[in-house]
């Protein structure tokens, strides 16, 4: 049950949540095969969610999405994906596609939560997509949490995507998938016209780059995966997942393949693997876990479901416990 002190920290919270919903970009080519693209900042996990829709038929696909957790009150709210779902019928848009880049550390999805509310209001609901690999994330992220495994296999997530597997948002639009591996071994980059949605890959090039520290991480193959990113006309625009301004700019959702190329203090040109390598072993090394790792993962691999009630109707996360020695 929560207090009247616990309530009122929650809604301080809520008051802090808006999501910032940045104008529409379109890429100027032709209507039918470039999307229209309204990026999403959520400010407390900093991170980028994007309704991506071919301006024609109105059929949209939404990309890693957010589900508000406050740690103090254990609640979770949904408050950011409902403004998502107020966007989405404002702009008259079916949703056909959520997609995840991969199963996030840093936050909760929404992706569960948005495709029941969706079907409640189409005629048929989003499929929720994601790497082929996620099933060795979830069987490592499964045990280490105890969950049981009724309750993210069989597989939770309505379709997994293969290397390069090109699928379709509208008839008009199509996706390619593309493996970015480094942040994790299941990242997934979604290809869309002229733009890349890259995930925790590249970041603004004023940061760089996402750590590599987590289980199955590998700072050679991101990268790669950079490389592959920035093998890319430079006119592409690569979406990232995350931002974390240091007050002297505003949120930014892209920049152009060229515009890494020249900019990026991790991967622009010039800066070879091996250089790359020891600095971001020497960054990750300092860096403390994700506030929310512990709650994120274990919502993640379920695909955004909620953990089943108890028989005393609780709803249980395993948290892990530091201690020296034994008693």
């Amino acid at each position: 049950m929560q207090t009247s002190r616990e309530a009122v920290g929650l809604d301080i919270f809520q008051q802090h949540l808006s999501p910032l919903a940045v104008r529409s970009y379109t890429t100027p080519s032709t209507p039918t095969t470039e999307p229209d693209i309204t990026p999403v900042f959520e400010p407390v996990t900093g991170t980028w969610q994007y309704l991506i829709a071919d301006p024609t038929t109105l059929n949209a696909a939404i990309i890693d999405p957010v589900l508000d957790y406050h740690p103090p009150t254990r609640s979770i709210t949904t408050a950011t994906a409902d403004s998502l779902l107020a966007l989405i019928h404002s702009k008259s848009y079916a949703i056909t596609w959520i997609l995840e880049t991969h199963a996030h550390a840093d936050h909760l999805t929404a992706a569960s939560y948005l495709r029941k509310r969706l079907s409640e209001t189409q005629s048929s609901p989003p499929i929720i997509g994601i790497g082929s690999r996620i099933p060795q994330i979830q069987s490592l992220f499964g045990r280490r949490y105890c969950l049981p495994e009724s309750e993210y296999t069989p597989f939770v997530f309505d379709h997994l995507l293969s290397d390069d597997e090109v699928f379709f948002i509208s008839p008009n639009l199509s996706a390619k998938a593309i493996h970015l591996p480094g942040h994790t071994p299941d990242h997934m980059g979604y290809q869309i016209g002229d733009n890349v949605f890259c995930g925790d890959s590249l970041f603004h090039a004023d940061i760089g780059t996402a750590r590599c520290d987590f289980p199955g991480g590998d700072a050679s193959q991101l990268y790669a995966s950079a490389k592959k990113l920035l093998s890319l006309p430079e006119n592409v625009r690569v979406w990232t997942g995350h931002d974390y301004p240091d007050g002297t700019r505003e949120p930014r959702p892209y920049m152009t393949v060229g515009g890494h190329k020249r900019l990026n203090r991790h991967v622009r040109d010039g800066i070879g693997e091996g250089e790359f390598v020891r600095m971001r072993g020497e960054r990750d090394a300092g860096l403390a876990a994700p506030r929310l790792l512990h709650q994120s993962l274990q919502m993640n691999v379920r695909g955004g479901k909620l953990p089943r009630r108890t028989e005393h109707g609780d709803r249980l996360w395993h948290l892990p416990v530091k201690v020296e020695g034994e008693w």
